[in-house]
């Protein structure tokens, strides 16, 4: 969690969290020893700010060697991460 400078989250329910930092601390969750993580529609109904964290944790995931398939209707959004 400190890797990611959300270690301020640790007590806080579920419920509190917004859409989008649901889906990241979810996405954190598999970063243990995955070797290829399949996220489904990551980027549905989130703010931009969550959108850019989220594209910041698949590039993150990337330089770590990790393979990640996405499925989303958001083709811009999708299409746009390298």
């Amino acid at each position: 969690m400190t890797e990611f400078d959300i270690s301020h989250l640790r007590r806080t329910p579920s419920l509190a969290l917004s859409g989008g930092r649901e889906e990241e601390l979810k996405s954190l969750g598999a970063l243990q020893e995955t070797k290829l993580y399949f996220i489904d529609e990551p980027f549905a109904g989130i703010d931009p700010i969550a959108l850019n964290e989220i594209k910041e944790l698949v590039s993150h995931l990337k330089d770590k060697g990790v393979g990640v398939l996405i499925t989303d209707h958001n083709v811009r959004e999708t299409m746009g991460l390298n």
